[in-house]
């Protein structure tokens, strides 16, 4: 997933927004109905698995290697993943830094893939609730 990508994501949630709401509909509904209509697909289903074990993994990885709360590592991981890149944890340890590169290169291409799919999903879900309106 581009940068542009993230961002059209991140403006297309707040287009129309006023006071947490989308064209008068409150944004958690909105973000519910998204995720249920996404877990329906067997395809989506499977790419939300694939990254929620990547996660695991990297979360296990980086509590046993770095000694790591089990909160710390999963933030470490999303934070990683997710090329955010705080820098208020850092791998100490040799293996924690060649799992980190490991991690990274492997990592990256599911989480940001996952990303995309689901502002994929969204732009696809408002484009034909545009269209149902206009029929009307």
């Amino acid at each position: 997933m581009s940068f542009e990508s993230f961002f059209m994501f991140s403006v297309l949630l707040c287009e129309g927004t006023e006071r947490g709401r989308i064209n008068n509909t409150p944004i958690f509904m909105i973000l519910f109905k998204t995720i249920v209509s996404f877990l329906k697909d067997k395809n989506y289903r499977n790419l939300l698995y694939t990254s929620i074990v990547v996660l695991v993994i990297g979360t296990f990885t980086y509590h046993f290697l770095e000694g790591w709360s089990y909160i710390d590592s999963l933030y470490f991981s999303v934070v990683t993943l997710t090329t955010i890149g705080f820098g208020d944890f850092a791998p100490k340890t040799d293996l924690g830094k060649l799992f980190t590169i490991t991690y990274i290169l492997l990592g990256i291409g599911i989480i940001l893939g996952f990303i995309n799919t689901v502002y994929a999903h969204y732009s696809q879900m408002n484009r034909s609730k545009k269209s149902d309106r206009k029929k009307e």
